[in-house]
C-alpha cells in the first residue's frame, strides 16, 4: 500500500489547500466596484514603490499621488472606516457616500449664503484660488468598497480643510496641512509628502513652517474631532466660527499671505479670458471672411 493511500482523504484535501489557493491568487480576481484595478501583492507593492519614486521625482504628478495614496493606505483606512461608524453623522455618509464636484454641489447657491457660513467661505476659497471640485482623481486600487470610499472621501475633501484653516494653494501651506492630514488621519501618503515636501521651499518658508505651522498643527491634529466623519454638505450654512468649536479646531497663528497667490491665479483668467477671446475673434473671422475681390 502506498503512503498516500494510508492518508485519509480529508487530510489529503487539506494538504492541497494551500497549493490550490497560490494557485487561486496567480489569477486576478473580479473588480469589487466600479473603476476597481484589482491588484495582488506583488502588484500592489511593486506600484506602492514606483509611485513613490514617480511622486518624489515629480510632485506634480496626481496620479502616481493617487497610487501612493492607495496602495500604502490599508494600514490607516480600517481606522478611519471605523472613526466614521462610531458617530451618527459618519455612518449618514457611508450610507448616503456623497461625492464633491461641481455636479453635486452647487456652487452659486453657496455664494448667496451669508460670508460668516461655510459654504460661503469654501466658495469664496474656490473662486479666490481658481480651483474646482473636479480634480480629484477616482480610487482604482483599493480592494475593500468601503474603504475605497473613504480613501475617495478624504482625497475630495482636501480643499475644505483649506477653506476651513483659510491656506491658499501654494507649497508652503499645501505642506501645513499635510502635517495636519499625516498626523490625523495616519496615511503614510502624507506623512511622505510630509517630510519630504519642505525640500522644495526656501529657506524663509522652511523656518516659517517648522517654527509656526508645525506645532499647531501638531496641537490641532491631536486635540480636534475626527474630520473624516463629518458630513461637510450637510454644514453650509452653519456659522464657521460655531463649527470651528464644535469641531475643536482653530485658525493658525500666523496669518497667512494670499497676494502672490491671488496675483497668479488673476493672471491666469486673465489669459484665459484673453485666449477665450482670441478664439471668439478667429471663428467670426472665419464666418466672414475679408471680401477680396
Amino acid at each position: 500500500m502506498s503512503v498516500l493511500a494510508r492518508i485519509p482523504k480529508a487530510r489529503i484535501a487539506q494538504l492541497h489547500r494551500p497549493a490550490l489557493a497560490v494557485q487561486a491568487r496567480r489569477h486576478r480576481s473580479a473588480p469589487a466596484y466600479p473603476g476597481h484595478i484589482p491588484l495582488n501583492a506583488f502588484e500592489n507593492a511593486f506600484l506602492a514603490v514606483g509611485s513613490g519614486i514617480a511622486a518624489l521625482l515629480n510632485p506634480r504628478r496626481g496620479d502616481m499621488v493617487a497610487a501612493l495614496g492607495e496602495t500604502t493606505g490599508h494600514c490607516a483606512l480600517p481606522g478611519l472606516l471605523d472613526q466614521m461608524l462610531s458617530s451618527p453623522e459618519g455612518r449618514r455618509v457611508l450610507k448616503e457616500r456623497p461625492r464633491v464636484n461641481t455636479h453635486t454641489i452647487a456652487l452659486d447657491t453657496l455664494r448667496a449664503l451669508p460670508p460668516n457660513t461655510f459654504g460661503r467661505t469654501y466658495a469664496n476659497w474656490l473662486d479666490r484660488t481658481g480651483v474646482t471640485p473636479d480634480t480629484r482623481s477616482p480610487v482604482h486600487y483599493i480592494a475593500d468598497p468601503e474603504q475605497a470610499y473613504v480613501m475617495q472621501r478624504y482625497r475630495e475633501c482636501h480643499d475644505f480643510y483649506h477653506a476651513l484653516f483659510g491656506f491658499p494653494v501654494s507649497v508652503q501651506y499645501e505642506l501645513a496641512l499635510k502635517v495636519f492630514e499625516a498626523l490625523h488621519f495616519g496615511l503614510p501618503m502624507a506623512y511622505f509628502s510630509a517630510l519630504l515636501g519642505p525640500l522644495r521651499v526656501n529657506g524663509e518658508q522652511r523656518l516659517m513652517l517648522v517654527r509656526d505651522y508645525v506645532p499647531w498643527t501638531m496641537r490641532v491634529a491631536a486635540e480636534c474631532k475626527p474630520l473624516i466623519g463629518v458630513y461637510w454638505e450637510e454644514r453650509w450654512e452653519q456659522d464657521l466660527a460655531e463649527m470651528k468649536r464644535e469641531l475643536g479646531v482653530w485658525d493658525p497663528p500666523v496669518q497667512p499671505k494670499w497676494g502672490k497667490r491671488l496675483t497668479e491665479a488673476d493672471k491666469e483668467a486673465a489669459r484665459a479670458k484673453a485666449a477665450a477671446a482670441a478664439e471668439n475673434d478667429l471663428g467670426a473671422a472665419g464666418e466672414h471672411p475679408p471680401n477680396t475681390t
